[in-house]
């Protein structure tokens, strides 16, 4: 009777372990959760959190979205230039003049046939750039050229009458589809310089830019989220703006609070740039995509556990950092805790992402960088500009008198950023055309122009005289002349058919500047007269253009011992293509010169051919930035650049996204071309190494900081 008895309660002990302890995928048993049970529920975003949950991997919104809205937009059209000097022409027949003509009519121009056969004046293809996050009425840069077949051999002095921008889609019958009016360009044209032999400014003289002189006319440009088609669905759409807009919000004037994520339909979200990051909104689409998408208390303490680990390892820094700046301040007591570190890449990582979190700790850290880190410079420049605090108007004066040109400048662009009316940089508006920056600095004398995005001279050095002899124009009507030894400089204008104008001054850089505006000059006729006193050794410092620093570029981390000595490669810091638009330029000067030689052999053909080339609709579109061509989806050059993407404007709101379109070839947008400079490290050798010291393997000696020099 024990034997069966026995037996009977292993059979009843087992049936209750396994009621307790259920397969699987079942429903849960006696002692188990049905928060627990309902985790494959959970996992297809369906169900409730469990607000225990601990687990450290969570999908993040980069995974389920793409982001729409952040390249750029080509538009195009003709226009009128005149005031050429006598070196204008009648255009010949073509689409070209044939807007032209149009738009004449239409403005209530009598006889505008008469006006197009003046020596003065000739018609131009005009291209415009327009960025991402532009708003109503901001302007941005236009490009220039003359079309083929055209005879006329310079447009220095030149003035652009203004002229309608827009949009331009071609279909696979070669049909030319135009868009409205989406902005207006105008301006004096900036040529290249002319102080060169003139055979070599033949190609240059025949285009030019127009610094800010386009103007926006349309609504403004936001950013979109698209959710992918696997996860497409309005409660998807709305959980996602909610998470973001609990992560980066702002404030009405009521005080109420507004999140900067909008749901529109179930698959488009439209995202609103925070302030902070609206200089440098690659970094915030980075931060929005790093946001968990569905993550409890528990799991987000239980992730930035993790992520402290893997803020110190230089491999991962980056990414971890921007981890922990998309959890927001909870995340803060682990960056300052990489600040301890004592590698540059794990300080660097953990400071920027803690400005864009507002808190200064980091400064120090930031200055190092842009002062010593070339490649590390851009960005930390950029983080310092978002800083509310006035310790960092200070540091950024003091990167002023560095040796190197692009930090001072850098500086100078940061600091107009964080504050434009800081009686340092403020400077003064200069003939409604371009601002001028004197300022008190202690390092070398510098002058600087900048002919992208901003027009304005910036001077590192108040008390710069003008050297003498000095003989140099400013424009086709302006010289600048000065004796030998004359303390005095002599500045004059010649006009036909108007009476001259004559003034002498002191040779101060400053006033020779203010009283050319007063003569009438313009921008790029200050431009010319720089470059030339430069080129003759006039000036008493060095002359820098578009000094901007650039992103993309390598970084050699230092050596530390011998140990570790073979694993000392070198990082690529940041992506070329999406660096803070606070320095972005458009276009690298590698490819601009690769571009410009071929467009020299052009023009070489074209001018010396009599006969004319009738212009076809696509010829309005065939100025692109550096040397990138436009194609359908995606494209790829011969010269090594990367490909170009293309969005049109006018139906970004119905693509979908993922897809393409195969039955139109859209021009009508495109991704910023790769900037790679002259400095770059990817187009230099590896340095040879110093002599090996026995006092490396201790590290000693043998090293700079940061394993890095400046270019």
């Amino acid at each position: 009777m024990k034997r069966p008895l026995l037996v009977v309660w292993i059979t009843t002990l087992a049936l209750l372990v396994s009621a307790a302890v259920p397969p699987a995928g079942h429903a849960a048993g006696l002692f188990g959760s049905k928060k627990k049970a309902s985790k494959n529920k959970d996992d297809d975003d369906t169900g409730e959190l469990d607000e225990y949950d601990a687990r450290a991997k969570v999908p993040l919104i980069g995974e389920h979205t793409q982001v729409a809205g952040g390249w750029w937009i080509q538009l195009e059209g003709a226009g009128l230039v005149v005031d050429l000097n006598g070196t204008g022409e009648d255009p010949p027949p073509s689409e070209a003049r044939h807007v032209v003509l149009e738009d004449l009519k239409r403005r209530g121009i009598p006889n505008p046939n008469k006006i197009l056969k003046m020596p003065n004046v000739t018609v131009v293809i005009v291209t415009g750039y327009v960025p991402a996050l532009i708003r109503k009425n901001e302007h941005f840069d236009v490009e220039v050229r003359l079309p083929d077949g055209s005879k006329v051999k310079s447009l220095n002095g030149g003035r652009l009458m203004p002229c309608y921008l827009r949009e331009h889609l071609r279909d696979n019958a070669g049909v030319d589809h135009t868009s409205h009016e989406f902005a207006i360009a105008e301006g004096p044209i900036l040529v290249g310089s002319t102080h060169k032999n003139a055979n070599d400014q033949a190609g240059l003289l025949r285009r030019g830019r127009i610094v800010a002189g386009g103007t926006w006319k349309w609504e403004d440009r936001e950013l979109e989220l698209y959710l992918r088609n696997e996860f497409r669905s309005e409660r998807n759409a709305v959980r996602i703006a909610n998470a973001i807009g609990r992560r980066f919000f702002d404030y009405d004037r009521h005080g109420q609070r507004i999140p900067l994520a909008e749901a529109k339909t179930d698959q488009k979200i439209v995202l609103k740039v925070l302030p902070k990051y609206r200089d440098n909104y690659p970094r915030y689409v980075d931060v929005v995509r790093k946001i968990a998408f569905r993550e409890t208390d528990v799991a987000r303490a239980v992730r930035i556990r993790a992520l402290k680990w893997d803020l110190l390892e230089p491999e991962t820094s980056a990414q971890a950092a921007l981890k922990l700046e998309a959890i927001g301040d909870q995340g803060i007591p682990t960056l300052k805790n990489g600040l301890k570190s004592k590698d540059p890449q794990v300080q660097f990582y953990s400071a920027e992402a803690l400005a864009y979190l507002g808190d200064s700790a980091g400064l120090q850290a930031l200055f190092e960088a842009a002062r010593d880190q070339y490649a590390f410079r851009i960005f930390a420049l950029a983080a310092m500009a978002c800083l509310d605090d006035p310790e960092v108007h200070v540091k950024l004066r003091e990167l002023m008198n560095v040796q190197s040109a692009e930090t001072r400048y850098g500086a100078f662009r940061a600091l107009t950023t964080l504050d434009k009316n800081d009686p340092f940089v403020r400077g003064e508006m200069l003939g409604n055309q371009f601002r001028l920056h004197t300022l008190k600095t202690e390092g070398s004398p510098m002058v600087h122009i900048t002919n992208c995005k901003k027009a304005e001279v910036v001077l590192y050095g108040a008390e710069q005289e003008i050297k003498t002899p000095i003989f140099a124009r400013a424009g086709n009507n302006i010289i600048v002349s000065g004796a030998p030894g004359a303390d005095r400089v002599t500045v004059c204008r010649f006009e036909v058919g108007k009476e001259d104008q004559r003034k002498t001054i002191s040779p101060r850089l400053q006033d020779v500047i203010r009283t050319l505006t007063e003569f009438g000059a313009t921008f790029p006729d200050v431009n010319q007269f720089l470059t030339e006193a430069d080129h003759q050794d006039n000036l008493a410092g060095h002359l820098e253009i578009d000094a901007l620093p650039r992103a993309g570029r390598s970084y050699q981390p230092p050596e530390q011992g011998i140990a570790k000595a073979k694993f000392r490669t070198k990082n690529l810091v940041g992506n070329p293509e999406t660096g803070p638009n606070m320095f972005a330029i458009g276009e690298d000067r590698n490819a601009k010169k690769k571009k410009a030689a071929a467009d020299d052999d052009k023009d070489d053909g074209s001018s010396s051919d009599g006969a004319s080339k009738s212009i076809r609709p696509s010829d309005l579109g065939s100025s692109m930035p550096a040397t990138p061509k436009a194609a359908s989806g995606s494209a790829s050059t011969t010269d090594g650049t990367q490909p170009i993407k293309q969005v049109s404007q006018t139906d970004a709101t119905s693509t979908n996204a993922g897809a393409t379109n195969p039955a139109a070839t859209k021009t009508g947008a495109v991704k910023p071309a790769v900037a790679e400079t002259d400095d770059d490290d990817s187009k230099s050798t590896d340095p040879p190494s110093s002599r090996w010291s026995f006092w490396q393997l201790f590290k000693f000696g043998g090293a700079d900081v940061s394993g890095n020099k400046e270019p």
